[in-house]
C-alpha cells in the first residue's frame, strides 16, 4: 500500500485501468473458450455420428470384416445383441466393448461423454451408439469414439485469445498513460508556475487552458487565490510599515524627552515622566489595537452565545461622564448572536469617534429594522466628505480634522469596529445625515 501511495496519479490510473481490463479481458477469454470448446464437442460428436452412419451405409449389404475402417474417429466397434465384439477398429482391436449403453430400438442414435473407455485410460471420449440392421444374425450396435476437446480447446486457438487480451490490455494501458498525461500536463503547469511564484513577484497569474472543463475552473480558481494573497500581502505590508511608522513616533519622542532631561540638571522631571507616560499609553493603546486586529485577522471562531445588545449599548452608553453629552434611543428586548465584549468594543470605538469630532452633542439609537439590529451614533461635527466614506475605515487612517483634533489616536479604532460588525455577519457604513457623521451599524436578528 505504501508502494501504491508513492506512485503518480498517472501510473496509478494506468495501472488501475490496465488491471480492470486484464480482468474483463479474463473473463471473456474464459467465456469464448468456454464456447469454443462447447461448438468443438459439438462438432466432434457430428463427426462421430457422421462416421457411424457411413459405416452402416458401407457394410449395409455384406458382412462386417474383423478389421474396419475408422473413418477420421478414434475407435469404431460392431457389437452383437449379445454383446459380442463383431468388428473394431485398429485402435480397439481385442479391447472390450466401448460402452455399456444401448439405444432404444428404432430411437436413432444417442452420445455420451464417458471417462472409462477401454483403451482410452485417462482421457475423456465422446462416444455414440446406433443401431445397424443386418442380413444374418441380427442387428448389430455400432460404437464410434472420439476425444473430448482440452479446456483451451487447441494450443493455437489459446494462443491466439491470449494475444488478443494481452494486446488489448496493452492498448488499453498505453492510451491511459497518454490520455492522463495529456489531461495533466496543464495541472503540471499550474504546479510549476506556483513553485516560480515569490513574494518578491505576487502579479503572477496561471495561463488558462483553452478547454472549458474542470482544469479552466481550477486555474481561474487559483488566479482568483493569488489576487486574494496578493491583496493581503500587499495590505500586510503597508500595515507593517503603518504599524513601524506609528510606533516610532512615541518611541522617538519618549526618547527624545529623556535625553533633554539629562542634558539639563534643571530640567523637570515630573512634566517629563508626564510626558513619557503619555507616550507609553498611546504605545499601550497602539498595541492594544494591533493585538486585536490580529486576533480579528485570524477568523476566531465567532462566540455563538445570546447577547443582549439593548443592555450592552445602555451600560456602554451610561458609562460615558464625558463631554459632549449623549442622548440615547434605545429599543429594549434587542438580542444577537455573538461576543457581547465584541460589541461593547465596537460601540466604544464608535463612541469615541464621535466624541472626538462632535461640537456638541453625540446621539446613539438602536431599532428593530427587518430583523436587523440596527445601531447608528451620530454627531453634529464637521462630517466625513463622500470620497472619504470607505478610506476611513482602513487601518491608520487618519484625516487631517482628526489629526489636528486629537494627536493620540491610533487610526485603527474604526477598522477594528468594521471588523467586528463583519465577524457578528453584519456590516458597518457612513450613510448621509443632517449634520455630521452618522454610523450605522447592522446585526442579524438571533
Amino acid at each position: 500500500m505504501k508502494v501504491w501511495r508513492n506512485w503518480s496519479i498517472r501510473t496509478r490510473l494506468t495501472v488501475l485501468s490496465a488491471a480492470v481490463m486484464a480482468l474483463l479481458c479474463a473473463g471473456l477469454a474464459v467465456f469464448s473458450l468456454s464456447h469454443l470448446r462447447h461448438q468443438e464437442i459439438k462438432q466432434r460428436d457430428d463427426r462421430v455420428y457422421d462416421g457411424i452412419m457411413r459405416t452402416l451405409f458401407r457394410y449395409s449389404h455384406r458382412l462386417v470384416p474383423a478389421v474396419i475402417e475408422d473413418e477420421g474417429l478414434a475407435a469404431l466397434q460392431v457389437i452383437r445383441s449379445t454383446g459380442e465384439v463383431v468388428a473394431a477398429s485398429r485402435q480397439v482391436q481385442g479391447r472390450a466393448r466401448l460402452a455399456s449403453f444401448t439405444p432404444a430400438p428404432r430411437a436413432g442414435g444417442v452420445d455420451r461423454v464417458r471417462c472409462d473407455v477401454p483403451g482410452f485410460a485417462g482421457s475423456c471420449m465422446i462416444v455414440s451408439a446406433v443401431w445397424m440392421p443386418a442380413a444374418v444374425g441380427g442387428d448389430l450396435l455400432v460404437y464410434g469414439a472420439s476425444p473430448v476437446p482440452a479446456w483451451y480447446v487447441s494450443p493455437s486457438t489459446l494462443l491466439l485469445v491470449s494475444a488478443t487480451a494481452g494486446l488489448i490490455v496493452a492498448v488499453v494501458g498505453f492510451g491511459t498513460f497518454r490520455v492522463v498525461g495529456r489531461a495533466l500536463r496543464p495541472v503540471e503547469v499550474i504546479r510549476s508556475t506556483l513553485a516560480e511564484i515569490t513574494a518578491t513577484d505576487p502579479g503572477r497569474r496561471v495561463a488558462l487552458p483553452p478547454a472549458h472543463d474542470e482544469i479552466q475552473r481550477l486555474t481561474v480558481t487559483v488566479n482568483e487565490t493569488l489576487e486574494r494573497l496578493q491583496v493581503a500581502l500587499e495590505r500586510e505590508r503597508q500595515f507593517t510599515s503603518d504599524a513601524s511608522h506609528d510606533l516610532r513616533h512615541p518611541i522617538a519622542a519618549m526618547r527624545l524627552q529623556m535625553e533633554e532631561a539629562k542634558m539639563h540638571a534643571e530640567a523637570d522631571w515630573s512634566h517629563t515622566c508626564d510626558a513619557v507616560l503619555a507616550g507609553l499609553d498611546r504605545l499601550e493603546a497602539l498595541v492594544t489595537d494591533l493585538l486585536t486586529l490580529s486576533r480579528l485577522d485570524a477568523r476566531c471562531p465567532t462566540p455563538s452565545a445570546l447577547v443582549d445588545l439593548s443592555d450592552v449599548v445602555s451600560t456602554e452608553v451610561a458609562r460615558r461622564t464625558s463631554c459632549p453629552p449623549i442622548i440615547s434611543e434605545i429599543e429594549p428586548g434587542i438580542v444577537i448572536v455573538g461576543e457581547g465584549l465584541a460589541c461593547a468594543r465596537l460601540l466604544a470605538n464608535l463612541l469615541d469617534n464621535a466624541e472626538r469630532h462632535a461640537t456638541s452633542l453625540v446621539t446613539v439609537r438602536l431599532a428593530r429594522r427587518q430583523q436587523q439590529a440596527v445601531l447608528e451614533v451620530c454627531d453634529d461635527g464637521p462630517g466625513v466628505p463622500v470620497a472619504k466614506r470607505e478610506e476611513i475605515f482602513q487601518r491608520f487612517t487618519r484625516l487631517a480634522d482628526a489629526r489636528a483634533k486629537d494627536a493620540g489616536g491610533t487610526g485603527l479604532g474604526l477598522a477594528i469596529a468594521r471588523q467586528i460588525a463583519e465577524r457578528h455577519q453584519g456590516s458597518l457604513i457612513i450613510t448621509d445625515s443632517d449634520q455630521g457623521a452618522r454610523f450605522v451599524a447592522a446585526f442579524p436578528l438571533a
